[in-house]
């Protein structure tokens, strides 16, 4: 197949019969303009598509230029299964991607149901249209290492080093937060047209041409105590133990290489890119194989680096379950970034909000920007986080912003930009959203609910409720995502959308949504126990039964 290119669409012009359904088509657009991958519909994590195949994706956009408020179009994996007759108030868009029935939500079957053409894993944020390229993690791998640096190095990693892997869809932010929060950063990956991509949108500060030299770049920003990230070309199973061998233990290390998928994502150590694409028709289970037993020497090592003295976690990318699984009984000394950094945040319902500039104007964001500094400027996170963003961040696709924004504060948010569009404030209507690692949109007893306190991670009945309650409060497209690939078996989550275009009719779907879907992530986590889940619904006064 050619190469694709995908162009962002902006200004005021619509091409459907409402911004509702213009603004969901706009970010069907932007995920493929921003994508790993778009001429095969991957968005990022090697496997997470936007739609199934070509006919699916051309027929879910002529169905959004054609059809009315009123009608609600199903997606099932990525293909548009009908168009249904509902109400005004329903949702546009309802989809569900790669739910398998659970004794069969296996790797093995995902893999044979995608290559009969049945199923796609719609990733968190690519099957629902909700990426917003790197940005989209960033704030969320920022405020990591702004714990750690908060609990083990006296509030700053400034001369501090952290190692880490993978520049891909989601990796790719690690070197820009860890520059935001003052760090020296070696970044791993096996891939040089990722690590040119991230040099390219600013993300990396530069690369090196062998260890040593990366190395001494380091060096030498750790003494000045400046923040630099360097990009080396190698793979982590190599990198990690010859760090390891020479005796130095970084003071950070993690991973975000495509672990999750041993047979799409992961590159075993010795193989080179070639070699992988070829293995992964004409010997899968040789490359599966090699991919474990990499991932068991880079794991080793990591603990390692842990033993040694580093703070060393895993980022949601399943490294540790894989080297389980490959004989490394202790994988899991290594914690996870949720249960160790970042639940107070989450019990509170506070977590990675976004919102996109359907006029395809910077300046749209900008004005927003100056709302949220003026508004919340007594609220340090998102003062500090906004101010940074400006700072550093280049928009990727459509102008978008990000930030990590609790109850009542996503609502106020909303309603003040919905106000800014109906005042022709703005250039076209906003869409807003947030990922899926939420409060109480994901089930992931090896990332999000790892170890709860009530001993409920393996409860998905959170994210199918999450979703219940979207469809409920009028959202404009509700999502149910299941784990494909690696992921298979491990996760269920759920997302919403909703495009503020100035009307009373959107300021209702607004309020409704935002509001129940921070409450329902403060009720899960109030309901295992959490003191700040339980200390949140009596702030807010929300009707949380106790039982």
């Amino acid at each position: 197949m050619n190469k694709r290119r995908f162009e962002v669409t902006g200004g005021s012009a619509l091409r459907c019969k409402g911004w509702r359904q213009e603004g969901l088509l706009r970010l069907l657009e932007n995920v493929l303009a921003v994508g790993e991958d778009p001429s095969n519909l991957v968005v990022y994590a090697a496997l997470g598509k936007a739609a199934r195949n070509w006919p699916s994706h051309e027929r879910i956009v002529a169905t959004l230029k054609t059809m009315d408020e009123g009608e609600t179009l199903v997606v099932q994996s990525g293909k548009p299964i009908g168009l249904m007759r509902t109400h005004e108030k329903a949702p546009l868009v309802v989809m569900a991607n790669c739910n398998m029935v659970g004794q069969w939500a296996k790797a093995e079957n995902f893999y044979e149901l995608e290559r009969k053409g049945l199923i796609c894993w719609g990733g968190l944020t690519a099957g629902d249209w909700q990426y917003i390229g790197s940005q989209g993690v960033i704030q969320g791998t920022y405020e990591i290492l702004a714990r750690i640096a908060e609990r083990h190095f006296g509030g700053s990693l400034a001369g501090r080093l952290v190692l880490t892997a993978g520049l891909g869809g989601m990796g790719g932010a690690q070197p820009l937060a860890a520059r935001m929060a003052g760090a020296a950063i070696l970044c791993v990956e096996v891939d040089e047209a990722r690590i040119a991509k991230r040099i390219e949108t600013a993300y990396l500060d530069a690369t090196a041409p062998d260890l040593d030299t990366a190395l001494s770049m380091l060096g030498e920003a750790q003494a000045a105590r400046r923040a630099l990230s360097v990009g080396l070309c190698a793979n982590a199973a190599d990198v990690f133990p010859q760090l390891q061998a020479r005796g130095i233990v970084p003071d950070v290390v993690t991973d975000q290489t495509s672990a999750h998928d041993l047979l799409y994502g992961y590159v075993p150590a010795g193989f080179s890119l070639d070699a992988v694409r070829e293995l992964r028709s004409r010997d899968p289970a040789r490359l599966m194989q090699a991919s474990t037993e990499s991932i068991v020497v880079q794991v080793r090592a990591m603990l390692a680096f842990q033993k040694a003295g580093s703070v060393v976690f895993d980022n949601g990318n399943l490294i540790r379950t894989q080297a389980k699984n490959g004989g490394v009984a202790n994988a899991f000394d290594i914690p996870i970034f949720t249960e160790a950094f970042l639940r107070p945040m989450f019990s509170r319902a506070i977590g990675p909000f976004r919102w996109i500039a359907l006029s395809n104007d910077p300046a749209d964001i900008a004005k927003i920007d100056e709302y949220l500094l003026q508004r919340f400027a007594d609220n340090r996170s998102i003062s500090n986080w906004i101010g940074l963003a400006r700072e550093h961040i280049r928009f990727e696709g459509l102008p978008a912003r990000i930030a990590w924004m609790g109850h009542g504060e996503r609502t106020e948010l909303a309603l003040a930009v919905n106000r800014m569009v109906a005042e022709g404030l703005l250039g076209a209507p906003v869409a807003f959203t947030r990922d899926h690692l939420d409060a109480g949109a994901m089930a992931h007893p090896n990332i999000m609910t790892e170890n709860m306190r009530d001993g409920s991670d393996a409860i998905a009945d959170w994210p199918l409720l999450n979703a219940m309650l979207a469809c409920s409060s009028q959202a404009d497209l509700v999502a149910i995502h299941s784990g494909g690939g690696g992921y298979s078996g491990y996760m269920t989550s759920a997302g919403l959308t909703l495009i503020a275009d100035g009307t009373a009719a959107a300021e209702q779907r607004l309020r409704l949504s935002l509001d129940n879907d921070t409450s329902l992530g403060i009720m899960r986590y109030a309901d295992a126990g959490y003191a700040e889940a339980l200390d949140e619904a009596a702030r807010t006064k929300l009707n949380h039964y106790q039982l």
